[in-house]
C-alpha cells in the first residue's frame, strides 16, 4: 500500500564562506546574494564573475564534436549539388526548436531545398521511422538531417542506406549497445565523443551543427558568404534548452543568458503574438517565464494534435495570422489542462490500493496519450516514487510515459530494460522515458519492475529538498530582486534558489482557477506582509493548510508578479510545514 503522502526533509546547503564582491560589480550587493552563491560553491571572485558575465567568445569549438567535420563536408557537397535536404525532427519542443533554428540558419546561409518532417505524437509515435524515409525518398530527398532523434533507429537508417539516402544523425539521447550505420553521427553522448558537450539538448546539438556550418561556408571559397548572425536563432535554442531540462551549465548557460534577451526582443510573428497573449512582452524574461508559462502552451499543440503544431508558430512570419493562431493555441491549452486535471484525479483514485512500495503504475483508456507524461510527473511529486502512466488504446496497446522523482538516483531505461522482451518499444533518458506495451503483459511488467526496484533499494531514501539560505520577509526587496534575477538564468543543474522563511503567519488563502492557492503572508517580528502563490498543491500540502490563519515554515522561490500594469514581488511556495 502507498500509505501516507511523503513528508520531505528540508536541508540547508552548508557554507561558511563569504563571497567577495567581483570587480565588475558596482556598489555593494545584498549579503543574501553572497550567501546564496557560496551555498552553490561559487566562492572566488573570478568564479562569480564568470557566472554573472558569461561571454559568447568562450563557447567550445563545434569541431570538438565527433563526426562534425564529416557532416560539414557532406552539407557543403549538398549545397553545391543543389540536393533536396530534409530535416527530420522529434515532435517535442526540443526537436521543434532544433528544426526551427537549423532550417532558419540553413536558409539564411543559402540553402534553397530544405524540407522538414516531424512524426505525429499520437498517430506515428516517437522515433525516426522507416516509412517516413521511404516517403521522403519518393519526394526526391537525398540527405536527411535528424534532430533530437535517431540514435537507436537501426531500421530507419538501414532503410535509408538501402534507398541511397544519406543520414546525418544528430541526437543527444543515450545510445544502445550498437550504433546505427548512418552516414555520420553527431551525438555528444555517444561513448567515443570527447567534446564535453554532453549537456546539450537536441536543439543544442543542432545549433552546434549550424555554428560549424556557418564557419565552413566562411572558410571555403566556393561557398557563399554573408553576415547572417547566429544570435538570430538563440530564441529557438533557449526554448529547446529550457523545456528539455538539460543542465544550465557551461555553454548552455552562456547561450540561454543571451537567448532570453533575444526571445524577449523577438520579431517572429508567432512567438511575439504568444508573448503578448501571455502578457510577457516588453519586459525581461526569466527561464521560469519560458519553461512554466510560455512553453507549455506550445507543447500542448503536439500533445493534442489539434491542427496547429509548434513549428507553425515558430516559423510563422505573417503578423495578421499570428493573433488568430495564438487564440487557437490558448484554446487548445485549456483543453489540455482539463484533460490533465481529470486524469490526475482518476490516477490517484486508481492508486489508492496500489500494493508496491517502490514505484507506481497506472493506465486507463480515459487518459489522453498527449498528457501521460504530465500525469507521471505529478505522481512523482505526490508519492516520491518512479511513476509509469499509460493510455490504453482500443487495440489493447498501452502507450505511456515514465518519470523519476527529482533527486532520485535510478535509470528508467534500465528499469524497463529488465522487461525488454515484454515491451513493443521503450527508450529515453534516465529520468524521463516512454514505452509501449500490450495490456495483457502489464502484470508481468509490474512484477519485473518490482524486482528491479527492490534490488536497487537498500533502504528507503527520503525525499530531500535542499534550500540555499534563510531569510526574513523584510530582506526581500526590489534591490535584492535585481541581483536575484541577474544571478540567473535558473534551471536544471543550476536550480532556482530556495529560501527558508520561518515563523510566518498565513493570514488567508484563496483558491484560484486551476486549483492554485493565493496566500497572504505576515511576519510578526517586522509586521511585513507579502503575497504568495502555491501552484498545484499536492494533497499533503492541502491537508497541511487546513488551519488558516496559522504559523508555518515556508520554502519558496522569489519572483515578480505582473498584474494590471503593476509589478510586485511574490513568493512561489515549494513546500510548507505547520509549526507545532
Amino acid at each position: 500500500m502507498l500509505g501516507e503522502f511523503v513528508n520531505p526533509l528540508w536541508k540547508l546547503r552548508e557554507s561558511d564562506t563569504e563571497v567577495a564582491t567581483p570587480e565588475k560589480v558596482e556598489g555593494q550587493w545584498p549579503s543574501l546574494i553572497g550567501k546564496l552563491l557560496a551555498a552553490r560553491g561559487f566562492t572566488q571572485p573570478q568564479e562569480v564573475e564568470k557566472l554573472l558575465f558569461p561571454k559568447l567568445v568562450d563557447l567550445k569549438d563545434p569541431l570538438l564534436l565527433k563526426g562534425m567535420s564529416q557532416a560539414l563536408e557532406r552539407l557543403g557537397q549538398a549545397y553545391l549539388n543543389k540536393e533536396k535536404i530534409c530535416i527530420y525532427a522529434d515532435f517535442d519542443l526540443d526537436g521543434t526548436s532544433g528544426l526551427a533554428l537549423l532550417k532558419t540558419g540553413m536558409q539564411a546561409l543559402g540553402f534553397t531545398e530544405v524540407l522538414h518532417y516531424q512524426p505525429k505524437r499520437l498517430s506515428e509515435g516517437y522515433g525516426f521511422h522507416a516509412a517516413a524515409v521511404e516517403e521522403l525518398k519518393s519526394q526526391g530527398v537525398s540527405l536527411i538531417i535528424t534532430v533530437d532523434v535517431g540514435i537507436t533507429a537501426h531500421a530507419a537508417i538501414d532503410k535509408a542506406r538501402e534507398l541511397g539516402v544519406d543520414v546525418i544523425l544528430t541526437d543527444h539521447h543515450l545510445p544502445a549497445e550498437t550504433l546505427p550505420q548512418a552516414y555520420v553521427i553527431i551525438n555528444p553522448n555517444q561513448g567515443t565523443c570527447e567534446s564535453g558537450l554532453g549537456y546539450l539538448c537536441g536543439a543544442g546539438v543542432a545549433f552546434y551543427l549550424l555554428r560549424g556550418l556557418k564557419r565552413y561556408f566562411h572558410d571555403h571559397a566556393e561557398l557563399p558568404k554573408n553576415n547572417w548572425d547566429l544570435k538570430e536563432v538563440l530564441d529557438y535554442f533557449t526554448i529547446g534548452t529550457l523545456t528539455d531540462m538539460v543542465p544550465l551549465v557551461d555553454d548552455n548557460r552562456v547561450l540561454v543568458k543571451h537567448g532570453l534577451v533575444k526571445l524577449a526582443e523577438t520579431k517572429r510573428a508567432g512567438l511575439r503574438a504568444l508573448l503578448e497573449e501571455l502578457d510577457l512582452q516588453d519586459r525581461a524574461l526569466t527561464s521560469q517565464d519560458v519553461a512554466i508559462r510560455f512553453a507549455p502552451k506550445l507543447n500542448a499543440l503536439s500533445r493534442m494534435e489539434s491542427g496547429i503544431l509548434p513549428i507553425d508558430i515558430f516559423l510563422l512570419d505573417d503578423v495578421s495570422k499570428a493573433r488568430d493562431m495564438v487564440r487557437q493555441v490558448m484554446k487548445n491549452n485549456s483543453t489540455r489542462v482539463q484533460l490533465q486535471s481529470d486524469a490526475e484525479t482518476e490516477a490517484q483514485e486508481l492508486l489508492k490500493e496500489w500494493p508496491h512500495k517502490d514505484f507506481v503504475f497506472v493506465a486507463s483508456p480515459n487518459f489522453h496519450r498527449g498528457v501521460v507524461g504530465l500525469i507521471a510527473t505529478k505522481l512523482t511529486q505526490v508519492y516520491n516514487k518512479p511513476a509509469f502512466v499509460g493510455s490504453v488504446g482500443d487495440d489493447g496497446m498501452i502507450v505511456g510515459s515514465a518519470r523519476l522523482p527529482q533527486g532520485q538516483e535510478a535509470c528508467l531505461v534500465e528499469a524497463m530494460g529488465s522487461a525488454a522482451e515484454l515491451m513493443s518499444r521503450f527508450g529515453g533518458h534516465s529520468a524521463a522515458a516512454g514505452f509501449e506495451i500490450a495490456e495483457t503483459k502489464v502484470a508481468q511488467f509490474v512484477d519485473r519492475l518490482s524486482g528491479h526496484f527492490s534490488d536497487l533499494r537498500e533502504k528507503p531514501k527520503p525525499l530531500e529538498i535542499f534550500y540555499d539560505v534563510q531569510a526574513s520577509l523584510p530582506e526581500v526587496s526590489a534591490s535584492l530582486m535585481k541581483w536575484y534575477d541577474f544571478v540567473g538564468p535558473f534551471g536544471a543543474g543550476f536550480a532556482i534558489p530556495l529560501i527558508h522563511f520561518s515563523n510566518i503567519q498565513i493570514l488567508s488563502k484563496r483558491e484560484l482557477k486551476g486549483g492554485h492557492l493565493r496566500l497572504k503572508l505576515f511576519d510578526p517580528d517586522s509586521n511585513a506582509t507579502m503575497e504568495a502563490l502555491l501552484f498545484t498543491p499536492t494533497p499533503r500540502q492541502v491537508e497541511t493548510l487546513h488551519t488558516v490563519p496559522g504559523f508555518y515554515d515556508i520554502l519558496g522561490e522569489l519572483q515578480w508578479n505582473y498584474f494590471a500594469g503593476q509589478k510586485t514581488i511574490q513568493i512561489l511556495i515549494r513546500d510548507l510545514k505547520a509549526m507545532s
